[in-house]
């Protein structure tokens, strides 16, 4: 058995609740854990263009900061600041828009002014053709989860998967 199929967020897995974007991409696994935690790096592939990342910071530890701000093409920014809940050094990350760095609750004001929030899984596994990456966004009720379908999680998920891929393919 692997050890994600261990994982107790992946051993209770519902698929009206979860989205899943999984592919075996052609690059090291080091790579592409490189690419997900090192700011200077997320803010070259992490948002579909033509949105962009503008800035990225983390602190690689459970409770530590995942922060992006993207930019829309007429240059609206949008920061997004969750909390890390799980590092397993190259293999896992979990981070949660539902909490703030430090586990903290979000206010009751950003709770009604976010449409839904998420916990993401990202898991790595080496296998022969580069790496087995799966993406896991886990969300508390059907409605987070269609939100998020229908505003282009797999599409928009699988473009900036590409753009990691492109980056990291000339390094």
């Amino acid at each position: 058995m692997s050890h994600a199929a261990e994982h107790p967020v992946l051993r209770h897995a519902n698929p009206s609740l979860d989205l899943v974007l999984e592919r075996v991409v052609p690059v090291p696994r080091e790579l592409v854990w490189r690419a997900w935690t090192e700011p200077s790096l997320m803010t070259q592939w992490f948002t579909p263009a033509p949105w962009k990342t503008v800035d990225a910071e983390l602190d690689l530890r459970p409770g530590g900061i995942f922060r992006t701000v993207m930019q829309s093409p007429e240059g609206q920014n949008i920061d997004s600041e969750g909390c890390i809940l799980e590092v397993v050094d190259g293999e896992r990350l979990v981070w949660t828009s539902a909490l703030r760095p430090g586990y903290r609750a979000r206010t009751r004001a950003e709770v009604d002014e976010t449409p839904f929030f998420f916990t993401a899984v990202i898991t790595l596994e080496s296998v022969p053709e580069g790496t087995r990456y799966t993406a896991r966004a886990i969300h508390a009720d059907e409605d987070g989860a269609t939100r998020h379908r229908e505003m282009g999680f797999h599409a928009g998920w699988g473009a900036a998967l590409d753009q990691l891929v492109a980056l990291m393919s000339r390094s």
